[in-house]
């Protein structure tokens, strides 16, 4: 019985504190004093903050201050849309004073390339333009025939709004047409024309508008028709607007008969009787 007693009056008694460190209590003093305790956090500067979420996030994601190129397709959509852009390079025939038909391209809406051939002109390449046509003759030993590039052309744009850059040499080369109503030509477009009314080029266009620059030695026809297609679809409200609005004057105009002239007997009629009166 006096073991439990004992047990239990030692299991009741308070613990011994071990004695401080005088160095350490001091500590505690000290910082107790300057507004830490325990369980506190240090503050912090207000100005060091704001600069260091700022300036620690800029560096942190560097990716944020990089820009991205407009031309970059949006989504991976490689549907045939309502609207395609078309770009080709011509390589050099004949003398090479004319133009051939040596690459085409055609991207749809979202950017996404839907055709792109290399083409094998029907006569023999004397100049492949490689400076500004970026084709070498090596693109041209396996590239398809010219008729079945034509007949392929033909069908994505048929019935489709076609949007690109002198679009009247990009035809003559496919020896195609198009219904002009359907056309889109970033170089006929009235606000793109400078203020004497001539026409810029598509680098031009595409560093005043799109912020971009293409055309930098050989040419890329995906980036050009591209281009081509952004300039469009930034202005295409007013352009459409505007296509529209051409095409009812031209049918009002083409409505309006011309004022009913005299034949000739019935001028001579009219003469002899005035002379005999």
């Amino acid at each position: 019985m006096e073991s439990e007693r004992n047990n239990k009056k030692r299991k009741k008694s308070p613990k011994t504190h071990l004695q401080l460190n005088p160095n350490w209590a001091q500590l505690q003093l000290k910082l107790k004093s300057n507004g830490f305790n325990k369980f506190s956090k240090p503050t912090k500067d207000p100005e060091s903050e704001t600069q260091n979420s700022i300036l620690g996030k800029r560096k942190d994601r560097p990716e944020a201050e990089s820009k991205l190129n407009p031309l970059t397709p949006i989504n991976d959509d490689f549907s045939l849309t309502d609207v395609v852009a078309m770009d080709c390079e011509m390589v050099g025939i004949s003398q090479g004073n004319k133009s051939a038909l040596g690459r085409v391209t055609l991207v749809n809406k979202w950017g996404n390339v839907l055709y792109d051939e290399f083409v094998r002109p029907v006569e023999r390449v004397v100049d492949f333009r490689t400076k500004i046509s970026g084709i070498r003759p090596r693109d041209l030993r396996k590239a398809k025939d010219f008729r079945i590039v034509q007949k392929k052309v033909a069908e994505l744009v048929e019935g489709r709004i076609l949007v690109g850059h002198a679009l009247h040499n990009d035809f003559k080369a496919l020896l195609l047409t198009h219904p002009k109503e359907d056309l889109r030509d970033t170089s006929e477009y009235l606000p793109f024309l400078n203020r004497e009314g001539r026409r810029k080029s598509l680098r031009h266009l595409a560093s005043e508008f799109l912020g971009v620059e293409i055309q930098n030695g050989e040419h890329c026809p995906v980036e050009d028709a591209r281009a081509a297609m952004m300039l469009y679809l930034k202005n295409r409200k007013q352009w459409e607007k505007s296509t529209k609005d051409q095409i009812r004057l031209q049918q009002k105009q083409m409505k309006r008969k011309p004022k009913r002239k005299p034949k000739k007997k019935e001028a001579v009629n009219v003469d002899y009787a005035a002379t005999a009166s």
